[in-house]
């Protein structure tokens, strides 16, 4: 166990600089001194609770996503029944009481119409039951239900979309790290570290970004629209504040439009003619197909360009657009063109999200908790020292050594992987010490106990560390499933925490086992003792 190749020695020695020297540029910046940007700059990233930013909690309308699953219901069923062989004819269809009706003009057709039908429902997840429920009342009218347990499966699909969505948009800001969780059936967590001014994220995250094309109403009449009437099949939208007819109603078909889930990109840019600022979009091939058709089968008829419930314009389709691509104007800023493209880039919500709740923690708490934690774990760390050496002489000076490499491998790989530190971070730091110098408590005195049986000095030496070894292993790799099921089943600074205590049982038997052992071999072939000092 004590013999180390030189190219043994040579690799223990390359893996502990190197990862050492990967820590120096996080050393280095909490001196306030500018790294080289020559250099390669690996950095740990600090958290919410070290470098202050905003914590905003989002919430979502259950309501909304019901009436969105009413509205998309409906315009399937009008398709499924129109494309039936032969054609199948209906009233119109109501959605009151949250829920869908319509006749039959024949009542002859009602099993086709189910046939038609069922296959728009499906299973609500592992419950065994339907998201919707169809019933045929008086024998020629059908009314559509959802149930609980689709509208639950609905709401949890858009939850989950919604947070993707916030991350990706987050993530386009050029933060680092941020933590976005769901907190219950309709919140999300969101946690921006080194974000000072929320406003910018707020208005991001509460843009729906819900991008439509649809044709204008050309029947409905201007005073019917200010009193709020639209014809059947129609719906009343405002134009957006910054558009040409600010505050200004407009008509428009509520079935039979585009959606702009199908873009692909979506860049700011500007008008070559005016300078101003706009969005240039790209569709996909499907959505690109359809806005095409659209365009083809409606020349000379305006459309309009709906973001969020509010029209940015109402161009004339002059003739088809077949190249997939379009641009949106409407009065933007550059700001709010960027960020606009980079709403529409990371999907649109698929609920709206309204903030709730809003904090901002300032880097003068962050520094504080800094510098609580270093000055705690300096005199931890220096008490454990001045214990070791007093304690175990020599070998209490390669635990000594040991400890300070571990804490700047750590931090190396800490940097490597990016990871964030928060303050119970530093706590997993202070424990990782105290592991650490628990290995070579063990192995020093395994070592005494060798020596009082009478061992020489090499084979006590031997058997200490191998004995030894095992109880560290065991106890490590006990801290190490504990340390995976907080990382797995923790949030927030439970991860944090998680995460730091895991890189240092792999740092802490790495340095407190093995190269306290390479040490002591090289000691002891050089100095060929009699007897040990532990």
């Amino acid at each position: 166990m004590l013999d180390f190749p030189l190219w043994k020695r040579l690799s223990l020695w390359g893996i502990s600089l190197a990862l050492m020297l990967t820590a120096l540029p996080s050393l280095v910046s909490t001196t306030g001194v500018q790294w080289p940007a020559a250099l390669p700059n690996p950095m740990v990233n600090l958290g919410l609770d070290l470098a202050g930013g905003s914590h905003i909690l989002l919430e979502a309308e259950r309501e909304q996503v019901a009436d969105q699953r009413l509205e998309t219901m409906e315009e399937s069923v009008r398709s499924a029944l129109s494309d039936a062989e032969p054609r199948i004819m209906i009233g119109d269809i109501s959605t009151a009481d949250n829920r869908l009706s319509f006749m039959l003009e024949d009542p002859a057709q009602v099993d086709a119409a189910r046939d038609a039908i069922e296959p728009l429902t499906q299973g609500a997840g592992l419950t065994g039951q339907r998201d919707w429920n169809i019933q045929v009342v008086d024998g020629s009218r059908f009314v559509l239900t959802q149930t609980d347990a689709g509208l639950d499966l609905a709401v949890t699909q858009a939850m989950d979309s919604a947070t993707e969505v916030v991350r990706r948009r987050i993530d386009a800001l050029g933060t680092r790290e941020p933590t976005i969780i769901r907190q219950g059936d309709t919140r999300i967590a969101v946690q921006v570290p080194g974000l000072q001014d929320p406003e910018q994220l707020k208005e991001l995250l509460g843009q729906t970004a819900e991008l439509e094309f649809k044709l204008v109403d050309v029947n409905a009449l201007q005073s019917d629209i200010e009193q709020g009437i639209a014809n059947p099949g129609s719906e009343i939208l405002p134009y957006a504040e910054d558009s040409d007819y600010p505050g200004a109603l407009i008509a428009v078909r509520r079935l039979g439009g585009i959606r702009g889930d199908s873009l692909t990109n979506a860049q700011q840019s500007f008008d070559q003619q005016t300078n101003e600022p706009i969005v240039n979009i790209q569709f996909d091939p499907q959505g690109g197909a359809r806005f095409a058709r659209l365009t083809s089968e409606n020349v000379n008829r305006p459309f309009a360009i709906i973001l969020d419930g509010e029209v940015l314009s109402a161009p004339n389709i002059n003739e088809p657009i077949l190249g997939g691509s379009a641009r949106l104007t409407g009065g933007f800023t550059v700001e709010k063109a960027n960020n606009l493209a980079i709403s529409l880039r990371s999907g649109a919500l698929p609920v709206d999200l309204t903030v709730i709740q809003e904090s901002t923690v300032g880097a003068d708490l962050g520094a504080d908790s800094i510098r609580a934690g270093l000055i705690a774990m300096a005199i931890g760390s220096l008490l454990v020292v001045v214990l070791m050496i007093a304690s175990y002489g020599r070998f209490g000076v390669y635990a000594t050594a040991a400890l300070v490499i571990n804490v700047l491998m750590i931090l190396g790989i800490m940097a490597l992987l990016e990871t964030t530190l928060t303050l119970p971070g530093i706590a997993g730091f202070v424990l990782t010490i105290g592991a650490a110098v628990d290995a070579n408590v063990l192995i020093n005195e395994r070592i005494r106990e060798e020596r009082k049986k009478g061992r020489r000095v090499i084979a006590a030496v031997e058997n200490g560390y191998r004995e030894a070894s095992r109880a560290i292993y065991d106890a490590n790799i006990t801290n190490f499933i504990a340390g995976v099921l907080l990382f797995l089943f923790g949030s927030g600074p439970v991860r944090g925490f998680a995460v730091v205590l895991i890189i240092g049982l792999f740092t802490s038997v790495f340095t407190a086992v093995t190269l306290t052992r390479m040490w002591v071999a090289a000691w002891l072939r050089k100095a060929r003792p009699t007897d040990l000092n532990v």
